[in-house]
This record gives C-alpha cells, sequence and structure tokens, in this order.
C-alpha cells in the first residue's frame, strides 16, 4: 500500500514561486455572480470566525476557519473548495459545521496560481489556475492545516468535506492520511486522465482508503456519468480493498444536477441539499466526530 500511494505524497521540494493570493477576497466569486435568492447566510453568534494564515512548506497560505467561541478537544471539519476558491459559500459552509460544534477550516489551496474568486470566464479559470494545481502540492497543504488545527483546540478526530473539485481531493486526502477518520465528497470527479499534476484519481485509490468515505452524487450531472461513479462503487468492494474503502458508501440523487448543494447557484436543489447535509453530519457522527447534528 506505501508504495501504491507514493504518488501523492508531498513533493520533497515544492515550487518556490511565491503566493499570488496572501488574502481571500469578501463575497461571492465573481464567476458565479449573480447569487441566488435562495442563498443560505449563517450568522457568526457563538463563534470565532475569520482569516488566518497557515503555514505550509514554502510560505503561508490563507484560509477561512469558524469554530466554537468556548470549548476545547474540537473535532475538525476540514472544507474543501469549489474551483471558485474559498468564497462566501464555502465561508458559511464553515460556520455551519462550527454552529454544531467543530473546528471548520477552508484553505484556499490555490493560492500560489492565482485567485479564483476574481476571474469570471470559466475556461479562464480552469486553465490558469485550476489545471495548474498539483495533487501533491495539495495534500503537503492540507498536512499543514491539520496541524495549524492541532494548535487552535482543534484535537479531536479530523473529518474531510469537499465540493466538485474539492470532492475529488476528499477522496484523494482520504487514500494519503492516516489522520483523517472520515470523508464526505460531495460530487467530485472520480475518474480521469492522469498526468503530471494529477497522476491518480479516486478510482485509482479507492481500494486504498485510509478513513472511509461518503460520496454524494447528483443523477443529472452532465460532467460526472454515473458510469464513472458506478466504476468507483466497485473499485470500493473489491476484494482487495481495504477496510475503509469496503466502509464507504455512495448516494446518488437521481434528481440532482452538479452543484446541487450549492445554494447561491441555480443548481441548488433544497429537497437533495438538506438530506445530503444530515447525511453527511451523520456519516462524520458515526465515524466518531463528536458533532451536533442540529444547530443550538
Amino acid at each position: 500500500m506505501q508504495d501504491d500511494l507514493r504518488s501523492l505524497r508531498p513533493l520533497s521540494g515544492l515550487d518556490r514561486r511565491g503566493f499570488v493570493t496572501t488574502a481571500l477576497v469578501s463575497g461571492f466569486a465573481t464567476a458565479t455572480l449573480p447569487v441566488s435568492a435562495s442563498t443560505i447566510t449563517t450568522d457568526v453568534s457563538g463563534l470565532e470566525a475569520g482569516e488566518t494564515q497557515i503555514l505550509v512548506a514554502d510560505g503561508k497560505m490563507p484560509a477561512y476557519f469558524a469554530r466554537p467561541a468556548a470549548g476545547r478537544n474540537l473535532p475538525v471539519i476540514l472544507v474543501i473548495q469549489e474551483i471558485f476558491g474559498v468564497h462566501e459559500h464555502i465561508r458559511d459552509v464553515c460556520r455551519r459545521f462550527a454552529k454544531r460544534g467543530a473546528l471548520a477550516v477552508a484553505p484556499e489551496l490555490f493560492a500560489r496560481q492565482g485567485n479564483p474568486a476574481t476571474v469570471s470566464d470559466l475556461q479562464v479559470l480552469m486553465r490558469d489556475i485550476v489545471a495548474k494545481v498539483p495533487d501533491a502540492q495539495v495534500m503537503s497543504d492540507l498536512d499543514a492545516t491539520v496541524r495549524w488545527a492541532r494548535g487552535e483546540r482543534g484535537t479531536g478526530k479530523i473529518g474531510i468535506t469537499g465540493f466538485c473539485w474539492g470532492g475529488r481531493i476528499t477522496w484523494l486526502y482520504a487514500a494519503h492520511s492516516s489522520d483523517v477518520a472520515a470523508g464526505v465528497a460531495w460530487y467530485g470527479r472520480v475518474v480521469g486522465q492522469p498526468n503530471e499534476l494529477q497522476p491518480r484519481h479516486p478510482v485509482d485509490v479507492a481500494a486504498l482508503l485510509r478513513a472511509p468515505v461518503l460520496g454524494l452524487y447528483a443523477g443529472r450531472d452532465r460532467g460526472i456519468p454515473l458510469e464513472g461513479v458506478e466504476r468507483m462503487r466497485v473499485a470500493l468492494s473489491a476484494s482487495d480493498a481495504s477496510a475503509a474503502a469496503r466502509a464507504s458508501s455512495i448516494t446518488v440523487y437521481p434528481e440532482a444536477e452538479h452543484g446541487f448543494y450549492a445554494d447561491y447557484r441555480p443548481s441548488y436543489r433544497r429537497e437533495d441539499a438538506e438530506p445530503g447535509f444530515r447525511s453527511a453530519l451523520d456519516w462524520f457522527v458515526r465515524h466518531g466526530l463528536v458533532l451536533a447534528t442540529s444547530p443550538p
């Protein structure tokens, strides 16, 4: 297993190109405007929340965090961004988990490549920023985020959840890190062509998972065909799969489209988003993260 995971481990020397993004942009990403009327806003009452800097291998990475104002030994939820970066929706997701007792933190994993929140053209965003982010860099940055959380009252179990681009990363990090207790991947791509920066995809490491992952997928997702989702389901149940892989599960919401949890976009589908989030909470609780399943 160790040899199979080698390609996901941090590079010994990350490119010291410097950080293009040194602070988060407030509000929603430019490419997502206008914002839908269904947008959910979670207040900060009873929370400590805001921007921070996380020390990583080659500098400092901006991140957003939210946690209860009181309490120690908090469970940690790593919240992994969509292609649009750590904009207001991802920050609100952090607050939703913090209301349930977790230290939730969303690192800006594109910080070296650019600021996705300011790019209006999706093709430019994918070509000039997203496609240039190495998986090894992301794994290293998430390891650093866990270390940061340990020093910020986040000494409980670690969970990870991600959306779209972050859903794919959720699967990969659950195969990479022995610190993770459970993951929830929202409509993350599971198959693809390998390349130098993304040498493996979730289906390639499914049998090697170190933590069980709940995958939440959309039956009408035009970018993630159900054929690929079924390949992932088969890989998780392979005879040589790890115990964590066999404990993983995939739920498909037949009428949902990609981004059905993104309440700020037209793709939002409340009748699937709300049970999906309840399933995510239940999954984390089932695997030892001490979370409240409803806000106080």
